[in-house]
């Protein structure tokens, strides 16, 4: 089989750390997530992954529980409304649906077009899940969900928020209150502090001088403001505040853990939208 090739210093190798990382979360962390089908994807594609720099165990936990929390809250919705419509904003390469299927549901994966592009060849659409490029920001993709208020709509962002403005992510998250009337929304958010530390790199390349500007949340309950139609928001750390610790993980570990969600550094917000 003739291998996709993933050029350096594209948008497409954006997607290639996180699969690295994914599959190392299944050799460390065996049964986190579940996700068997990182080491097949890394063998579909022509990268040279010895490049990649190894990545920190708590980082790579970090990572797993952050999947492990959104198929949890998919779960959730999904044992109330089982052909809800399940909407991963900024896929990359994720298998959240897959993981969380039920049978019953649709799934609708959300990127950009160089990103579907690379999808489509190595997680192509099929009959019950399909793959959708857009600018999140252009809300014309609400168009594609077909959503159906009985059957109800649950959307999870991993990773992805903290590369929009604080004004971008309110409008877009309003907007969806409104257009999804008894929908769900999960992503994962830090505070200043921790926003500054992960886009470092980013934000000295990108000669950005004010990271403030970039979606960070102190308060979660001041979500609430954003819009009328959001009825509810519910902060929980997404390191300890889904799936019981493992000693096998390491104490050290558990006190990162546990200052992450204490702190609010790392930090999952469900938002439920009025009915």
């Amino acid at each position: 089989m003739t291998k996709l090739h993933i050029e350096r210093n594209t948008v497409q190798e954006t997607l290639v750390i996180p699969l690295y990382g994914r599959k190392l979360a299944n050799e460390m962390y065996p049964g986190l997530i579940g996700d068997t089908k990182a080491a097949e994807l890394m063998d579909a594609i022509d990268y040279d992954f010895a490049s990649v720099k190894r990545l920190p165990r708590f980082g790579v936990l970090e990572g797993a529980m952050r999947s492990f929390d959104l198929v949890t809250e998919i779960k959730t919705y999904l044992a109330a409304h089982p052909r809800a419509a399940v909407v991963n904003m900024g896929c990359g390469l994720d298998t959240l649906f897959t993981q969380a299927d039920n049978g019953l549901a649709r799934g609708f994966n959300l990127d950009m077009p160089d990103v579907i592009a690379v999808r489509e060849q190595l997680l192509p659409s099929s009959e019950r899940e399909h793959n959708v490029a857009c600018d999140l920001n252009d809300t014309s993709w609400f168009d594609e969900i077909g959503f159906d208020p009985v059957e109800g709509a649950i959307f999870v962002a991993a990773g992805v928020f903290y590369y929009f403005t604080n004004e971008q992510v309110a409008a877009l998250v309003s907007a969806m209150a409104e257009a999804f009337p008894g929908g769900r929304l999960a992503f994962d958010a830090t505070r200043r502090l921790g926003l500054k530390m992960m886009l470092a790199t980013y934000v000295k390349d990108a000669g950005i001088t004010d990271v403030g500007a970039f979606f960070h949340v102190e308060d979660p309950q001041a979500i609430r403001n954003w819009s009328p139609a959001i009825a509810r928001v519910e902060p929980r750390g997404y390191m300890t505040g889904y799936h019981p610790w493992n000693r096998e993980w390491g104490a050290f570990n558990h006190f990162l853990a546990r200052l992450g969600d204490g702190t609010g550094l790392t930090r999952m917000v469900g938002i439920d939208f009025a009915g």
